[in-house]
């Protein structure tokens, strides 16, 4: 029942342009399925699933594994997506277009770097918190060879 209900989602939001968990939830109870908004909210993070700014100036839910496989691949993210990358100290702070650090964030995390602990994205900034101040220099020098900065 759930994975088939992560299906229909993944197929929803593939097919159209969907900008709430309320328009996702209708959408689903249209295509049979029964959910409320709690399940709604732990199935987008159980699929990852990221908002992002689409071509048209709205918001929408997509996969962070499909944004990465539309573009080519992490390199490809970060470098339409990344405006600067800086370090303080052990963070490092990323700042992107707006609405895209959610899917950068996403696609850092799947990295799975060993340098940073854990991420936290706004709308426009990431930070990354690395386990010493080498780790950080060490990431800032990593993700800059993505965006050919060198």
């Amino acid at each position: 029942m759930k994975s088939g209900r992560h299906e229909e989602i993944l197929a929803i939001i593939a097919e159209q342009p969907i900008e709430t968990q309320e328009e996702l939830l209708n959408k689903l109870k249209e295509a049979g399925y029964k959910a409320t908004q709690a399940t709604i909210s732990r199935d987008i993070k159980e699929l990852r699933l990221v908002k992002t700014l689409g071509s048209d100036g709205k918001y929408r839910y997509v996969s962070a594994s499909a944004t990465a496989e539309q573009r080519p691949g992490f390199a490809g993210i970060f470098y339409a997506s990344v405006l600067s990358i800086e370090n303080a100290q052990n963070i490092v702070v990323i700042k992107t277009l707006s609405g895209a650090a959610n899917a950068v964030c996403a696609a850092l995390d799947s990295m799975e770097s060993s340098a940073a602990v854990g991420t936290i994205a706004g709308d426009d900034t990431i930070f990354a918190a690395c386990r010493s101040s080498e780790a950080a220099l060490d990431l800032c020098a990593e993700l800059k060879r993505y965006l050919n900065h060198n």
